[in-house]
């Protein structure tokens, strides 16, 4: 990746790694569907400011708008519930290292359905540090009585993943020639859809927040972890691929290890020390590229 994809991957890796923080603050008052419904809201506001100044080209077919609608479900409806829900059972912690293995999905996933993203030896030896890491966080806690309620939680969390990285690969054959600022804006305008559609059924009449740390943390994750975060994510795609693209995810143990214990008071011990390290190595070896011979060869 040049200069300017490393850029992005960091800021995008530094949003979404502390969504995590704010998801486990604003589930403190409001339940995961109303936060996921207030967190979109507030994202396809800031998005549709975005589009008002850049004026991208909408899609003119109808099918194209139904695809759009397809992918706010299962690139953001689906996996933000899975996710809110997920971490009212874990650690904000466990749930940003165990998204990490979106990257282990979306290999195997685009090397399957496209031709330009294909497994290298790098990504296998990623794929398998990453696995061993994830193996490693979802037996954290195994002899307590809590683990079978953590375990489906973690189970969430990871479901969230496997939704992330088919996304992903979907959006890449879909949408090559759609300005990402659309593919940021209309999914996100589906998903509040849904989202609001499940509040009441699920949930029970809507209350507002009260506490200004619930409004911070909606507002945060509206404009910063959807708004922005999705205009990093799909310029991402379409420049470097989706397996590198969602290996973004890959920083998230980092962020979310470090505000979880810092700022929630989280435990940390050696399994998920370990399993960060393993997740977190697993990037590095990814992205990896081994020089061609002719490059290394002398002009002599």
């Amino acid at each position: 990746m040049r200069a300017k994809e490393w850029g992005m991957f960091a800021l995008l890796g530094l949003v979404w790694g502390s969504s995590f923080l704010w998801i486990k603050v604003g589930l403190q008052e409001v339940g995961p569907f109303t936060l996921v419904a207030y967190r979109l809201l507030f994202g396809a506001l800031g998005m549709a400011l975005v589009v008002a100044w850049k004026r991208p080209a909408f899609p003119r077919h109808p099918w194209t708008w139904v695809q759009l609608a397809i992918l706010g479900l299962f690139n953001t409806a689906l996996p933000f519930v899975l996710i809110s829900w997920g971490e009212q059972q874990i650690e904000s912690a466990m749930a940003a290292i165990l998204n990490g293995t979106v990257p282990l999905f979306s290999l195997v996933l685009a090397h399957l359905l496209l031709e330009d993203d294909r497994i290298t030896s790098g990504k296998v030896f990623g794929l398998v540090s990453g696995f061993l890491g994830v193996v490693l966080l979802t037996t954290r806690g195994l002899g307590s009585a809590l683990f079978l309620g953590s375990l489906w939680g973690k189970g969430a969390v990871m479901l969230a993943a496997l939704s992330y990285a088919g996304s992903s690969v979907f959006a890449r054959r879909a949408f090559r020639d759609l300005s990402p600022f659309v593919q940021a804006f209309v999914p996100l305008l589906a998903a509040d859809g849904m989202a609001w559609v499940m509040v009441p059924l699920v949930e029970g009449p809507l209350a507002l927040p009260v506490a200004p740390l619930t409004w911070l943390a909606l507002l945060w994750l509206g404009l910063l972890g959807s708004c922005l975060a999705y205009i990093l994510y799909y310029s991402l795609l379409h420049a470097v691929g989706p397996s590198r693209t969602t290996m973004v995810t890959y920083v998230f143990p980092l962020v979310g290890v470090v505000l979880g214990v810092l700022f929630l008071q989280e435990r940390l011990d050696w399994q998920l020390a370990s399993g960060s390290a393993l997740v977190l190595a697993g990037i590095a070896m990814a992205n990896l590229r081994r020089r061609p011979l002719a490059a290394t060869v002398s002009a002599d």
